[in-house]
């Protein structure tokens, strides 16, 4: 029998730490925090909603993160 495969593990971070600093910092922040998968994204950008554990969002405008959240 085939191993029951696990979902990565979502970092004890509050999101909004991340809100107004530059990206690249941002995203080498929560790399080092452990989040397996970083997206950055435009505002409005349109996006779909499925909740991926071990993801952090980022909102940036201009450079800087302005919105951030888990999945």
């Amino acid at each position: 029998m085939a191993p029951v495969p696990t979902s990565p593990r979502t970092p004890d971070d509050d999101p909004e730490t991340y809100v107004g600093l530059d990206v690249r910092a941002a995203e080498q922040q929560a790399r080092d925090r452990g989040w397996t998968t970083v997206r950055t994204l435009p505002p409005d950008a349109v996006i779909t909603m499925e909740y991926v554990a071990g993801r952090l969002n980022f909102t940036v405008r201009d450079g800087s993160v302005v919105r951030s959240w888990k999945g």
